[in-house]
């Protein structure tokens, strides 16, 4: 399947938060803290912001990337598009724009962890909750231009 990458529209800002949702909803140790409706207002101020880069196929979304100069702040994908490179092009088009990229994911999960080493990020620290709004430990992870030969 092609994959089209673009910025997001306003329009966007639903399919974004039912993305969000599903995974919260689908994961066992995500914590079920914020609404539908929530999870796409945070989703519009995010695109109002001009942050989020859309992957869709034949014009359905299939994931987005929210961007913050160069904190990489949320990466989804819907269920049946994981494994299928979507997040790798997401990333790819950040890493193009951006020398260096920084986020953090939760040490739960184990399935973005080996995503993003695969893209070539490193640990850079460790939090243990108390400054995300899910109360989980979370892993800080860094990505620079050339710093680490990709997979």
């Amino acid at each position: 399947m092609t994959v089209h990458i673009r910025a997001a529209i306003a329009d966007d800002a639903q399919a974004a938060g039912e993305i969000v949702h599903q995974f919260q909803q689908g994961t066992n140790w995500m914590p079920n803290l914020y609404t539908l409706d929530e999870v796409t207002k945070l989703c519009r101020t995010m695109i109002d912001r001009g942050w989020v880069t859309v992957a869709e196929v034949q014009g359905q979304m299939v994931g987005f990337l929210a961007r913050d100069r160069s904190e990489v702040c949320s990466l989804y994908l819907a269920d049946d598009a994981r494994g299928q490179g979507f997040g790798r092009a997401l990333l790819e088009e950040a890493k193009e724009v951006s020398p260096e990229l920084v986020l953090r994911t939760f040490e739960a999960n184990e399935a973005a962890r080996r995503f993003y080493h695969r893209q070539g990020f490193i640990e850079i620290g460790r939090g243990d909750g108390t400054n995300n709004d899910e109360g989980l430990p979370d892993i800080f992870l860094q990505w620079a231009q050339g710093n680490w030969h990709e997979q």
